[in-house]
């Protein structure tokens, strides 16, 4: 899809993510995620039936009569999104000609997740929450410091959109294919208060499994795959030539045999389910989004299940 197309689809999104943000941030959102809870406001002087338990002790010695500690429920969050803008992000497949981006209704796996990765953030403006971003690939390239209002998301999606057309002539000294380890971390460390992160990949990418863990016990991760239906249904193109865009190593792959087909569907199909299994020990929520897939829709779905869930 070109560059001009995608923009007027994202800035479509505004609109939609009215309705997302009652499923995603509005509202009941901290009763979807865990949140960050209550915190200190200020003293007060004892009143009668005032909970003794709330008394503060250390005000109360200092002004000698009985003071209590007054606590209000933290209501802003901090909404990280970390967009893999890898090579295998902008090729999907690997097949050529395949959902790579080539046709202007197609997406590729990238402009797929950058189009969730604006939902996100419109929808967390709309409410008033702090939004930030990193884009990796085998290291942090750049970060957004997390902030408030339309034009920060729209800076966000602006920076986003300078890697739609990814070049790998551009890169020649950096390494290949995504860490997401990294960006895991380097979430865990600028973030000190409690928030939701949104890691948003193709997870070409290994051992990333314990660090998502780790973060996740500090804050609520969601993680969204981005896949490519040629992963699990394979079309008969007869001999192609398959390359690898990380690597550049290419392979001859006869398509129209039942055999390179079954292995072809039985590999994908047991990565994502190593993938489903991954998130599932780490507590985090995830959702494996087709490019072939209405993002909005998979979206909507996705939270508000969650929502259905966690009132029933």
């Amino acid at each position: 899809m070109d560059t001009q197309t995608l923009l007027r689809k994202i800035t479509a999104l505004p609109v939609i993510a009215a309705g997302l943000a009652e499923d995603l941030l509005a509202g009941d959102f901290r009763s979807i995620f865990k949140g960050q809870g209550i915190e200190f406001d200020e003293a007060r002087h004892y009143q009668a039936g005032d909970d003794v338990r709330s008394i503060d002790w250390n005000a109360s010695a200092r002004f000698g009569t009985p003071y209590v500690k007054m606590y209000r429920e933290e209501r802003e969050l901090t909404i990280m999104i970390l967009l893999d803008i890898s090579a295998s992000m902008h090729r999907g497949s690997f097949i050529p000609g395949g959902t790579g981006g080539a046709d202007d209704e197609d997406l590729s796996p990238y402009e797929q997740g950058l189009i969730a990765a604006a939902l996100i953030a419109f929808s967390a403006e709309r409410t008033g929450q702090r939004v930030g971003a990193f884009f990796f690939d085998s290291d942090v390239v750049r970060v957004f410091p997390p902030k408030k209002g339309r034009r920060h998301v729209m800076s966000i999606i602006c920076g986003a959109l300078q890697y739609q057309n990814f070049r790998t002539d551009t890169r020649k000294n950096r390494e290949h294919g995504s860490n997401i380890t990294k960006a895991l971390a380097a979430a865990g460390r600028l973030l000190k208060r409690r928030s939701l992160v949104a890691l948003i990949s193709d997870f070409y990418s290994s051992n990333w499994e314990q660090q998502m863990g780790n973060l996740n016990r500090k804050h609520d991760v969601i993680a969204l795959r981005i896949s490519d239906p040629a992963e699990k249904d394979l079309t008969d193109m007869g001999l192609i030539t398959i390359e690898d865009p990380e690597t550049n190593i290419r392979i001859e792959a006869p398509t129209g045999l039942d055999s390179f087909k079954e292995e072809w569907t039985r590999w994908h199909l047991e990565r994502s389910g190593f993938w489903d299994g991954q998130c599932r020990r780490c507590a985090s929520a995830h959702l494996e989004l087709s490019t072939a897939s209405d993002a909005v829709s998979a979206l909507l779905k996705f939270f508000g299940s969650r929502r259905i869930r966690e009132h029933s």
